[in-house]
C-alpha cells in the first residue's frame, strides 16, 4: 500500500481512506476524481517545456479475500495513484512514471522525461498529440461493489466454504477481487478524457479430498451484486464430484463442446491477431500470400460476429485509448466475414484509412450467441468431450493461429445424449480459427472469469488432442 501526496485537501481525504481501511471499504472519494486528475494534467502540463506534452493519471483502489484448504487465510487492500509524463522534444520522445504527486514529485517527473526525450533517437512513427474529442459516457460503476466491505466479501466466500466443510469430502479455494478505478489523459494540444470504472472477480476451485476430482466456476462483473456466489459454489462442487476417477480415452479429433471459459482462453488470441500492420505486412493469418489481407473475405462460420464495443452492457470498457482516441463499437467479423482490423494512428495515416480507437479494440471481445443451451447440446450429440476451461496455452504458428495447451478442472465424455464419465485431461494442438470454422451449435452470450471475454458455449467438430496429461 503507497501514501500519496493528495491535492489540496489531502487531510480530509487521508482521514477518511483511513476510515475505510479500517472497514475494509472501498468509496468513492478512494480513487482520484474528474477535478483531480485534472488537476495533475494541467500542473504537469504548464510545468513542460517539452515541444508536445501527454499526461497520464491512474487511480485505484483494490480489495480482496483468498480461502484455500476450506478456511479464510488473506484478507487485503491496496491502493495507489500513479502518473506518465511523455515529453516530446523534435522528433524524439521519453516518459517517465511515478506515483508522487506532490508539487515537486510532478516537477522532478516533467523534468526528467524532457531530459531523457533529448537522449533518445528520432522516432520514425512519431504522431502529433491529439486535441479535444468526444467521448461516450459508460455507466462502469457501481456502488454495489465501490462500498463492498470485508464482512459482505466473506459472506460471499462462505457459500463455498460452508458446504465443503459440512460435505467433509471436499477442498476448496478461491479468489474474490474488487477493485476501484480511474483513469484519465491529457495533452499539451488541449485533450482532456477520463473515465472510472468498478470491478469484481471471482474464481473458486473444488477438489475432491482423494485427489481424482475438480471442478472450477467463475465470474467477472463491474457490479458485485450480479454474482450468484451460492450459484457458482453448487455447481463447482457438483463438476468436481462428477469429475472423480477420470478414466483415459485415446487421443484423436473429437466434437467438442466448449464451456465459455474454455471458448475464451482459446479465441482470445484472434483479438491480437486482428492488427492491420501485420496482415499488411504478411505477419498474420489475415494476410493474403503474395501481398493484401482478407479484408471481405469469409473467414468463419456463418454464425461468427465477433465485436468490441466499450458501452455494451456486457462489456463496459473505456471510451478512449491510450492515445485519447474515442473507442466506439467495431465489427471484427459479421457472418463469418472480415470486416475490419485494427489500425494504430500511424499505420492508418500510413494506408489513408481511418484508426481504430482503443488499440483496435475498446473493452473485451464479443461473440454474439445463438439459442443452443448447454443441455440440448448434449441431449443431442452421440460423442463429445465436454470441456470446463483451458490452460497453459502456447503459441505453435501465428500464421494459423495454432495454440498448445491442457483442459483443466472437468472434462467429460458425452456418449448418446448425456454425460457418461469423467475423463483424463488432455493436450490439444489447435486453432481458433479452426474451432470457429467446424461449428455446430452456438450458445447465449456470457462475460467470463478470465480474459475478458463475453462469449457463448461452442459445439464444434473435429478439435485435436495429441496426448493425455495426468494432472486434474
Amino acid at each position: 500500500m503507497s501514501t500519496l501526496h493528495r491535492i489540496p485537501d489531502a487531510p480530509k481525504r487521508l482521514l477518511a481512506h483511513d476510515a475505510a481501511l479500517r472497514h475494509g471499504v472501498m468509496d468513492e472519494a478512494l480513487v482520484l476524481s474528474r477535478a483531480e486528475c485534472e488537476d495533475i494534467v494541467q500542473r504537469a502540463l504548464k510545468l513542460s517545456k517539452a515541444d508536445a506534452c501527454r499526461v497520464s493519471v491512474g487511480s485505484s483502489y483494490d480489495t480482496n479475500l483468498r480461502f484455500a484448504d476450506n478456511q479464510m487465510s488473506t484478507s487485503g487492500i491496496t491502493d495507489d495513484a500513479s502518473i506518465s509524463i511523455t515529453s516530446v522534444v523534435g522528433k524524439k520522445r521519453a516518459s517517465v512514471s511515478t506515483n508522487d504527486v506532490s508539487p515537486e514529485g510532478l516537477a522532478r517527473a516533467v523534468a526528467q522525461s524532457e531530459a531523457l526525450a533529448r537522449l533518445a533517437p528520432d522516432d520514425p512513427e512519431l504522431m502529433p498529440e491529439l486535441g479535444p474529442q468526444t467521448y461516450a459516457t459508460i455507466p462502469a460503476w457501481f456502488d454495489s461493489t465501490a462500498n463492498l466491505s470485508a464482512e459482505d466479501r466473506a459472506k460471499a466466500a462462505l457459500t463455498a466454504l460452508e458446504p465443503a466443510r459440512r460435505a467433509k469430502d471436499l477442498t476448496v479455494a478461491g479468489f474474490i477481487e474488487c477493485s476501484a478505478r480511474a483513469t484519465a489523459l491529457g495533452t499539451s494540444a488541449g485533450l482532456f478524457a477520463y473515465h472510472r470504472s468498478t470491478g469484481a472477480n471471482y474464481t473458486l476451485t473444488v477438489r475432491t479430498n482423494d485427489g481424482t476430482g475438480s471442478g472450477w466456476i467463475g465470474a467477472d462483473e463491474n457490479d458485485f451484486s450480479k454474482i450468484d456466489f451460492a450459484g457458482i459454489a453448487t455447481r463447482a462442487i457438483e463438476k468436481s464430484r462428477a469429475s472423480r476417477n477420470p478414466q483415459a480415452i485415446e487421443p484423436g479429433r473429437y466434437t467438442v463442446i466448449f464451456e465459455p471459459q474454455a471458448v475464451s482462453d482459446l479465441i482470445g488470441s484472434v483479438r491480437g491477431a486482428m492488427n492491420a500492420r501485420s496482415a499488411d505486412e504478411g505477419r498474420s493469418p489475415f494476410s493474403v500470400r503474395g501481398g493484401g489481407t482478407k479484408l471481405g473475405q469469409s473467414i468463419m462460420d456463418s454464425r461468427v460476429t465477433l465485436l468490441t464495443d466499450p458501452a455494451d452492457p456486457q462489456i463496459l470498457g473505456a471510451p478512449f485509448d491510450g492515445d485519447g482516441l474515442p473507442a466506439g463499437r467495431q465489427v471484427w467479423v459479421e457472418n463469418g466475414v472480415l470486416k475490419q482490423l485494427a489500425y494504430t494512428r500511424f499505420w492508418a495515416q500510413r494506408k489513408g484509412v481511418t484508426p481504430t480507437g482503443g488499440g483496435g479494440f475498446g473493452g473485451g471481445l464479443k461473440m454474439l450467441g445463438g439459442a443452443s443451451s448447454l443441455d440440448e447440446m448434449i441431449k443431442n450429440t452421440e460423442r463429445a468431450v465436454l470441456v470446463t476451461r483451458l490452460w497453459y496455452l502456447r503459441a505453435v504458428d501465428q500464421r494459423t493461429l495454432v495454440y498448445t495447451g491442457l483442459t483443466r478442472d472437468g472434462t467429460f465424455l458425452v456418449e448418446n445424449g448425456r454425460i457418461s464419465r469423467s475423463i483424463k485431461n488432455f493436450r490439444f494442438n489447435d486453432s481458433p480459427l479452426f474451432l470457429l470454422n467446424n461449428l455446430e451449435a452456438v450458445g447465449p452470450s456470457v462475460r467470463v472469469a478470465e480474459g475478458g471475454s463475453v462469449v457463448p458455449t461452442l459445439k464444434a467438430r473435429d478439435f485435436s488432442f495429441t496426448s493425455l496429461s495426468d494432472a486434474v
